[in-house]
C-alpha cells in the first residue's frame, strides 16, 4: 500500500514540476495574476482554469519537466498592476513578455529576483518610476523597456554585467539627460539598440563603429549633436538606422554607401549639409527620410534603380536638379514628397506604376511640363499637390475622378482647359486648390457629385459662363472662392442650400440679376464678397440675420434702401460704388427720403434763410470762444478736437466722445514703442484697451508733461523733445499699418480692434481688453506672491495658441502678414490665460500687389527678439517671426529673459540656450525651476522646436504651419495633472471649460 502511494506522489512530481513550487504553486500564482489583471473578462484565456495544468494555459510554455519557462502575453488589451513579486517566484521563468498592454505601476527591485530571465518585454505600458538596479539580470538576452513612463535616472552602469543583450530597447522614455553611455560600448552582442527619446546628450562616440553586429540602430528624438562619425560605415549590417529630431551637422560620412543592407533611413529633422552622393549605393533602401535639413545638390540618378524604394521625403532642403525618370517605378511605391525645394524638369512618370502610390507632394519647386497622364489612373492616390511649380498644359481628365484623393492642389502654375466633368465621381474630395492658373470654360453641372468637398478655390484664372444650379448640392462646402474670372449670369438661388458655407467670395466677375434672397439662410456664413460685378436689384433684407466679420458688395448696380442691419458703421465701405443705394440709418450713404417732405421754392428759401442765420449765430459763437480761448489757461492745449472721426470694424456700444473723455492719468496702464495705453470701462460695463498715438511729436511731449501736472513746462517741453521722437509720418504710417492688419483679421489667438478714432492731432485705436496682461508680465514681472506665474499647462497652452495666431498671419491670407515685432510684451492674455497676438504697429503685407520685392527694407523689432539676418540683409521674411517666435519658447521653458547679464556682454538667450546644449551640461538645467517633474519632457520637447526655429539661417528654420504641428506632437503624450484640474498662475480651473468655473481664488 504504501509504495503504492509514494508512487503516486512521484507521478505528481513529474507532472506539475519541482524547483522552489511545485505545479500547484505555479497554477495559483497565475491564477492570481488572472484576478489582478481581470482576464476574466477578456477572450482567451477560458483555458486559465483550476482544473487545466498550466502548462495548458494560453500563453504559458513550460520547460521539459512541465514547469513555467515563458509567459507570453503581448497585445492581449489586459490592464492592472505589474504583479512582478509572485511572478519572479516562478522557478523556471526565462520569458516575461507582457508588452503593449496597459499594465500601470512601478517597476520595482523585485525584477531582480527573476534571474532566470533571458527576455524581458514590457514595452508600451504605463510603468512609471525609476528603474532598479539590473545587475543581476546577467542572463538577459532581450531587454525591451521602451514607451513607459519611466523617469529618473537610468542605471546605465549595471548594463556592464549584461554582457549576453542582443536587444536592448530603452527608448520613449522620461529619463534624466546624459552623455550617451560608455557602456554600451561593451554591449558587442548587440543586434538592436533603440535608445529614441531617452534625453541623451552629446555626440555619438566613435566607438559606434564596433557594435558590428548591429542591425538596428535608432538615436532618434535626443539631444545629439556634431557629425555623424566616420566609424558608423563599419555597421555593414544595419537595416535600420533611425537618426531624426536631433541637431546633427556636416555631411553624410565617406563610405556611408557601404552600410548596403540598410533598408530604412531617417535623418530629417537636423542640420545635415552638403549632397547626397553618398546614397546612391544604398540600393536596398525601402524608406528615406530626410527632410527638414539643409541638403544640397542633385538628387542621384541611381535612385531610379532602387528596386525597394517605396518612401521618399526630401522635402525642405535645396535640392535642384531633377527627379530621375525611372524613380519609383520597380517596387509598390507609396508616396513621395520633395516640396520645398529647388528642383526641375518634369514629374517622374511611373511612381504609380503599381497602382500602389497614395501621396503625391512636389509643391513648392521649379519643376515643368504637363502632369503626366499615368496619374490619371492611380485609383489608390488620396494627396496629389503640385501647386507653386511652372507646370502647363491640359490636366489629365482622370485625375479629376479619381475615387481616394482628398487633396488636388494645382495652385499657382500655367495649366489651362476646363475642370473635367468626371469630377462627380471624386466622392472623396475634400479639397481643391486650383487658383492662378488658366483654366477656362464652365464650372461642370457634375460638381455637385463631389459630395464631400469642403473648400473649393479656383480664383484668378479665366471661367466663364454661369454658376451650375447644381451647387446646392453640396452639403459639407465651406469655402467657395471664385474671384477675378469671367463668370457670368446670376448668382443660382440654390447656393442657400449649401448650409455648411462659411464664406463666398465671387468679387471681380461679370454676375448680373439679384443677390439670391436665400444666402441669408446660410447658418454659418461670415464672409460674403460680391463686389466688382454687375449685380442689381435690392439688397435682401435677410442678409440682417447674418453677422459678417466682411461683408463686401461694393462696385455693383444695387438699388434701394440698405437693411437696417446692415446701414452700421461697421460696414461703412462694404456697399461704395452703388449710386442707386441710400439709407436713413446712416450719413455714409444718401438719404431714402427727407423727413419735411415737398420741393418747393419757398421752403427751399425758409430752409435757406434759416441755415444762413444759423451761420451767423455760429460764427459768433466761434468768434467769441475763440478770444476766451486765448485768454485760457496753457493748460488747455491739450483741448478735445472737434474733428474725430470714427470707423468702426465691429457692432459698437459706445461712441467717440465716451473712449476721448477717458484718456487721461489715471486710466494708465501702459507705454509703447507707438503709444501709451488706457484702460477704459463704458458706462455698459464694458472694459476696452485704447492706444494712444500722437501724430504731433511735440503734442505728444507736450500731453507727457501735462499729464504729470507740469502744465508750465508743457509747452518748452514739447519743444525740447520734439526732436528726439519719431516723426509724425513714421507714426502715422504704424497706425495705418495696425488699421489696415487689424480691422480685416479675425482670429481667436489675435487681438480684436473695435474701431478707430482719428484727428490731426492723435489717432485711437479701441481693443478689446485683455484683464491679464501680457506674457512678459507673467513670466518676468515681480508678483509679490500674488498671481503672476504660469504654471506648464498654461505655458504649453499659450504657446500652441500663440503659433496658431501668427501661423494664420503667415498662411491664412493670399499674401503673408509679417508682424515683424513678435515678443512676449505683445502676447496677451485673456481672463483664460489665452493668448492673443498684438500691436501691429510694424506689421506689412508681404508680396504687395504690382510685384516689388518680398522682403521689408526696415530694421523693426526688439533687442533680443530680432533675427540674426539684419546684420548682413535687410531683407526679411516670415522666418524672421519664426526667430523671435522661437525666443518667446525660450522665455517661455527658461523662464529667462531674452537679454540678462548672466549671458554675457552682448550675448543673448539664443546663444545661452546654444552654448548650454553643446556644453555638455544637463539640458534638464535650462528649464525653469517651476516647471514640475511631470512636464519637463513636454518641456524639453517645446525647447527643441524653440531651437529649430531660432536657427541662424532663415532657410533652416521651420514655417509657422510646422511650428504649430510639432508642438502639438509635443503636447500630444504631456501627462496632464491628476482629475482633471489645471492650475494657472495661483487659479484652479475645473473641467475642460478653462476657466469657468474658479475653483481656488489667489
Amino acid at each position: 500500500m504504501f509504495p503504492s502511494v509514494l508512487f503516486y506522489l512521484l507521478l505528481c512530481l513529474l507532472l506539475f514540476g519541482g524547483g522552489r513550487g511545485d505545479g500547484q504553486d505555479e497554477r495559483q500564482i497565475l491564477l492570481d495574476l488572472k484576478t489582478s489583471l481581470g482576464l476574466d473578462n477578456i477572450k482567451g484565456f477560458e483555458s486559465w482554469t483550476p482544473d487545466n495544468s498550466p502548462c495548458n494555459f494560453t500563453g504559458i510554455v513550460c520547460n521539459s519537466a512541465n514547469s513555467v519557462a515563458e509567459i507570453n502575453l503581448r497585445n492581449r488589451g489586459f490592464s492592472g498592476e505589474l504583479p512582478l513579486s509572485s511572478l519572479c517566484q516562478l522557478p523556471s521563468l526565462s520569458e516575461l513578455s507582457l508588452g503593449y498592454n496597459h499594465l500601470f505601476g512601478e517597476f520595482t527591485a523585485d525584477i531582480r529576483n527573476c534571474t532566470g530571465l533571458r527576455r524581458l518585454d514590457l514595452a508600451f505600458n504605463k510603468l512609471t518610476g525609476v528603474v532598479p538596479d539590473l545587475s543581476p539580470l546577467n542572463k538577459l538576452e532581450v531587454l525591451n523597456i521602451s514607451d513607459n513612463g519611466f523617469s529618473g535616472p537610468f542605471p546605465w552602469s549595471s548594463l556592464g554585467n549584461l554582457t549576453e543583450l542582443a536587444v536592448l530597447s530603452l527608448g520613449d522614455n522620461g529619463f534624466e539627460e546624459s552623455p550617451f553611455p560608455e557602456v554600451v560600448m561593451n554591449l558587442t552582442k548587440l543586434t538592436w539598440l533603440y535608445l529614441s527619446e531617452t534625453n541623451i546628450k552629446g555626440e555619438i562616440p566613435p566607438w559606434i563603429g564596433n557594435l558590428t553586429e548591429l542591425r538596428d540602430l535608432e538615436l532618434a528624438d535626443n539631444f545629439l549633436s556634431g557629425e555623424i562619425p566616420p566609424e558608423i560605415v563599419k555597421l555593414n549590417k544595419l537595416w535600420q538606422l533611425e537618426l531624426y529630431n536631433n541637431s546633427l551637422t556636416g555631411t553624410f560620412p565617406p563610405g556611408f554607401g557601404n552600410l548596403s543592407d540598410l533598408a530604412f533611413f531617417d535623418a530629417s529633422m537636423n542640420n545635415l549639409e552638403g549632397d547626397l552622393s553618398e546614397l546612391r549605393f544604398l540600393n536596398k533602401l525601402i524608406s528615406l527620410q530626410l527632410f527638414f535639413n539643409n541638403l544640397s545638390g542633385e538628387v542621384p540618378p541611381e535612385f531610379g534603380d532602387f528596386r525597394y524604394l517605396v518612401n521618399l521625403s526630401l522635402y525642405s532642403n535645396r535640392l535642384s536638379g531633377k527627379l530621375p525618370a525611372k524613380l519609383g517605378s520597380w517596387a509598390e511605391f507609396n508616396f513621395i514628397d520633395v516640396s520645398t525645394n529647388f528642383l526641375t524638369g518634369e514629374i517622374p512618370p511611373d511612381m504609380c506604376r503599381r497602382g500602389t502610390m497614395t501621396r503625391l507632394l512636389v509643391l513648392e519647386n521649379n519643376f515643368s511640363g504637363g502632369i503626366p497622364a499615368s496619374y490619371a489612373n492611380c485609383s489608390s492616390l488620396s494627396r496629389f499637390r503640385v501647386s507653386n511649380n511652372s507646370l502647363s498644359g491640359v490636366v489629365p481628365a482622370g485625375i479629376w475622378s479619381l475615387p481616394k484623393v482628398n487633396i488636388i492642389d494645382l495652385a499657382a502654375n500655367q495649366f489651362e482647359g476646363p475642370i473635367d466633368a468626371g469630377i462627380g465621381k471624386a466622392k472623396s474630395l475634400n479639397q481643391l486648390f486650383i487658383g492662378y492658373n488658366r483654366f477656362s470654360g464652365e464650372l461642370p453641372q457634375e460638381i455637385s457629385g463631389a459630395s464631400s468637398l469642403v473648400q473649393f478655390d479656383a480664383a484668378y484664372n479665366q471661367f466663364s459662363g454661369q454658376i451650375p444650379a447644381s451647387i446646392g448640392g453640396m452639403k459639407q462646402l465651406q469655402s467657395l472662392n471664385l474671384p477675378y474670372n469671367s463668370i457670368s449670369g446670376e448668382i443660382p438661388e440654390s447656393i442657400g442650400s449649401c448650409s455648411s458655407l462659411t464664406t463666398i467670395d465671387l468679387a471681380s466677375n461679370n454676375l448680373a440679376g439679384p443677390i439670391p434672397a436665400s444666402i441669408g439662410g446660410l447658418p454659418n456664413l461670415n464672409s460674403l464678397d460680391l463686389s466688382n460685378n454687375h449685380l442689381s436689384g435690392q439688397i435682401p433684407a435677410s442678409l440682417s440675420s447674418v453677422r459678417f466679420s466682411a461683408l463686401n458688395l461694393s462696385n455693383n448696380q444695387l438699388t434701394g434702401a440698405v437693411p437696417a442691419g446692415l446701414a452700421i458703421n461697421a460696414y461703412i465701405t462694404s456697399f461704395a460704388d452703388n449710386p442707386g443705394l441710400c439709407s436713413d440709418d446712416t450719413r455714409y450713404l444718401r438719404r431714402c427720403s427727407s423727413k419735411l417732405g415737398g420741393s418747393s421754392d419757398k421752403l427751399r428759401t425758409i430752409l435757406t434763410c434759416l441755415l444762413a442765420v444759423f451761420a451767423l449765430l455760429l460764427a459768433a459763437v466761434g468768434l467769441f470762444l475763440f478770444i476766451k480761448k486765448r485768454r485760457s489757461d496753457r493748460n488747455r492745449r491739450m483741448a478735445k478736437d472737434p474733428s474725430w472721426d470714427l470707423k468702426s470694424f465691429r457692432i459698437l456700444s459706445f461712441d467717440e466722445q465716451e473712449i476721448i473723455n477717458s484718456i487721461k492719468q489715471e486710466n494708465l496702464i501702459g507705454k509703447g514703442g507707438s503709444g501709451n495705453v488706457y484702460r477704459v470701462e463704458l458706462v455698459s460695463g464694458k472694459v476696452v484697451a485704447v492706444k494712444h498715438i500722437w501724430n504731433d511729436p511735440a503734442a505728444a511731449a507736450a500731453a507727457a508733461a501735462a499729464m504729470n501736472g507740469n502744465w508750465e513746462k508743457s509747452a518748452s517741453t514739447a519743444a525740447m523733445l520734439a526732436g528726439t521722437r519719431r516723426s509724425a509720418s513714421v507714426r502715422s504710417r504704424e497706425f495705418v499699418a495696425e488699421v489696415t492688419t487689424l480691422s480685416s483679421i479675425r482670429h481667436i489667438n489675435v487681438v480684436k480692434l473695435y474701431c478707430s478714432i482719428t484727428s490731426e492731432d492723435a489717432s485711437l485705436l479701441v481693443y478689446e481688453h485683455l484683464p491679464n496682461g501680457s506674457l512678459w508680465e507673467r513670466l518676468h514681472a515681480e508678483t509679490g506672491g500674488k498671481v503672476g506665474g504660469l504654471g506648464w499647462e498654461a505655458r504649453y497652452e499659450i504657446a500652441v495658441g500663440a503659433a496658431r495666431g501668427l501661423e494664420y498671419l503667415h498662411h491664412g491670407w493670399d499674401r503673408p502678414i509679417l508682424h515683424r515685432d513678435v515678443k512676449s510684451s505683445n502676447i496677451l492674455l485673456d481672463e483664460c490665460f489665452k493668448p492673443r497676438i498684438a500691436d501691429f504697429g510694424l506689421a506689412k503685407v508681404l508680396y504687395p500687389a504690382g510685384g516689388g520685392d518680398s522682403s521689408a527694407h526696415v530694421i523693426p523689432g526688439t533687442h533680443g527678439y530680432i533675427a540674426p539676418e539684419y546684420a548682413y540683409t535687410w531683407k526679411v521674411n516670415e522666418k524672421s517671426d519664426v526667430y523671435s517666435f522661437g525666443v518667446v519658447l525660450m522665455e517661455l521653458v527658461t523662464g529667462k529673459r531674452p537679454i540678462e547679464p548672466e549671458f554675457g556682454d552682448n550675448k543673448d538667450i539664443v546663444y545661452w540656450v546654444s552654448q548650454r546644449m553643446n556644453s555638455g551640461e544637463s539640458v534638464v538645467e535650462l528649464l525653469d525651476k517651476r516647471i514640475p517633474d511631470w512636464a519637463r519632457e513636454e518641456a524639453l520637447k517645446v525647447l527643441k522646436v524653440a531651437v529649430l526655429c531660432t536657427a541662424r539661417l532663415p532657410a533652416m528654420r521651420p514655417s509657422m504651419r510646422t511650428v504649430v504641428q510639432m508642438l502639438e506632437e509635443a503636447g500630444a503624450k504631456g501627462q496632464r495633472l491628476k482629475d482633471d484640474m489645471v492650475e494657472i498662475g495661483g487659479y484652479k480651473f475645473e473641467g475642460n471649460e478653462g476657466c469657468e468655473k474658479v475653483k481656488l481664488s489667489p
